[in-house]
């Protein structure tokens, strides 16, 4: 049985064509590589496979509430999904062309655990996002 058939069971969903597919496209995806549900859409037309711009959108939705994706919604409506993973990261977002990076810095989780703990909290989730411009440029190419 592919591994993508037992995530979605584990996950407690019907394996479904639709769903094997959205989820191998998240699955190949490179470290750091964020889509939308329209980057989805259009890969999957490229693959020549028949489904619909709804049905990825529903397809990630489902995925989001079972746990398997993680949903980053970034200023101007503009979000994407990544498989959900258990190490943390933080995001680098380029205001002109969406490109979005991740990076991991403990620095940065340190420096944020000493301002919850001198301020009465105990971190249990975060997110960072920061917005800038991609230097030497933007390529529509990196556009994620």
């Amino acid at each position: 049985m592919a591994l993508e058939n037992q995530e979605l069971r584990k996950a407690g969903l019907k394996v479904t064509l639709p769903r094997v597919k959205i989820y191998q496209i998240l699955e190949r995806a490179g470290e750091g590589d964020h889509f939308s549900a329209e980057d989805i859409y259009k890969l999957l037309m490229e693959q020549g496979e028949d489904v619909g711009l709804a049905t990825v959108y529903r397809v990630l939705t489902q995925f989001e509430a079972a746990g398997l994706v993680s949903r980053h919604h970034f200023e101007g409506g503009h979000s994407v999904f990544e498989l959900a993973r258990d190490e943390h990261h933080d995001h680098v977002v380029c205001v002109k062309c969406g490109r979005v990076r991740e990076f991991t810095e403990p620095k940065v989780s340190e420096i944020l655990d000493k301002v919850a703990d001198e301020l009465g909290f105990s971190i249990t989730d975060r997110t960072l996002y920061l917005y800038g411009v991609c230097k030497g440029g933007c390529e529509e190419s990196d556009k994620k």
